[in-house]
């Protein structure tokens, strides 16, 4: 029987390997999981003569499993013995064909950690509400992009893309004439145009509800709505330019956008135009709406600080400079309109919108949210 400290000596070295670490048989003798006896030293003998040699092929026997394709081998470590017991080394057990082969994992976490990191301050980033109160500069460029582009319409077909106003009551109108002489079906082609214009705006408008889906007031969505209205005025430069119609009419009587590209100019420049006016409204700021003025005047006129001169007074200068900014919108655009026609003046209006874009990214966010 093997000596207590032989035994002990193994206890102390064992690894916790479910397969490596071999067990005590009831006699003393270390065993593995496999239920595989170790020989210990009597049972060779000192000089290790033929019993051992007889024992060793014993464990040769032992060694072989059931199944002829695989094999067991258990060793210590070293590959050797000690004094004819197992050294303190750990015992390696291989399972050919019975246990697959260990799998070395490495771990990446140390190559992705930076990049993950970037990703979620890059989200927290997107994600984050921008404070109304200090986005006044992107506010005052989409009042002057309603005063580019409407002016642009209204000299080919006197139609507007933001004032939707008086597109409705032309529309009245011409169901009026209509309704006075039934014989006489007129639906001119600024009619038509005037019809689109309102059916656009209004899908535009509901193309705003992607907002409330991934926040109205975050910069995610300000930065990839203005991008969705640079596209749709893109997209009318190139419809406009393909048409290869005039820019500027000489009467009511006389418009001179008259063929299929030209509704779809006008299709685009009314579905940004009630992307922007829905987003603009949903940023609920002093500026009130950024696609007319006539409850802006409105507003301006009822404030109750309206001549405090000798101060600021956010509510009403917001107001006036939303006015300022629109005014501004429509000089430009139609100077521009003389210069280098309708399709240049809308390329210059896809250069603005794209600005805007990336201008929500300096916008500060809401303090007050994230506290």
């Amino acid at each position: 029987m093997p000596s207590l400290n032989n035994t002990w000596t193994w206890l102390r070295y064992r690894r916790p390997d479910p397969l490596a670490a071999p067990l005590l048989q009831p006699d003393g003798r270390p065993s593995s999981y496999l239920g595989l006896a170790i020989p210990a030293a009597g049972e060779h003998g000192e000089d290790g003569g033929a019993g051992a040699a007889d024992h060793a092929c014993d464990g040769e026997r032992d060694l072989t499993v059931v199944q002829h394709t695989s094999t067991i081998l258990l060793a210590p470590h070293t590959g050797q013995l000690q004094n004819g017991h197992p050294s303190h080394s750990d015992f390696s057990v291989q399972r050919k064909g019975l246990l697959p082969a260990p799998v070395l994992q490495s771990d990446s976490t140390g190559f992705n950690a930076p990049w993950s990191a970037h990703m979620k301050n890059t989200k927290r980033f997107l994600m984050q509400e921008i404070d109304g109160s200090r986005a006044s500069a992107p506010l005052t460029a989409y009042c002057f992009m309603t005063g580019f582009v409407d002016v642009i319409t209204y000299s080919a077909i006197y139609v507007w893309c933001a004032f939707q106003t008086g597109n409705s009551l032309q529309l009245a109108l011409t169901l009026a004439r209509l309704f006075n002489d039934p014989r006489k079906i007129l639906f001119t082609i600024t009619d038509r145009h005037a019809l689109c214009s309102v059916l656009s705006f209004i899908l535009g408008a509901f193309a705003g509800r992607l907002g409330d889906k991934l926040g109205c007031k975050t910069r995610l969505w300000m930065s990839l709505g203005t991008f969705i209205q640079t596209l749709f005025t893109m997209a009318a430069a190139l419809a406009i330019w393909m048409s290869g119609q005039p820019s500027i009419a000489d009467g009511r009587v006389n418009p001179v956008w008259t063929n299929t590209l030209t509704f779809v100019c006008v299709g685009f420049l009314s579905a940004s135009m009630g992307l922007q006016g829905i987003m603009g409204n949903r940023m609920n700021t002093h500026f009130t709406t950024t696609v007319v003025l006539t409850t802006t005047y409105c507003e301006l006129m009822t404030e109750p600080q309206l001549f405090h001169f000798y101060r600021l007074v956010i509510s009403r200068d917001h107001k006036i400079i939303a006015i300022v900014s629109l005014f501004l919108g429509a000089l430009f655009g139609r100077s521009i309109l003389d210069k280098f026609g309708s399709a240049g003046a809308l390329a210059v209006a896809t250069g603005i919108r794209l600005v805007i874009t990336f201008w929500w990214f300096f916008v500060p966010a809401n303090k007050a949210l994230e506290n």
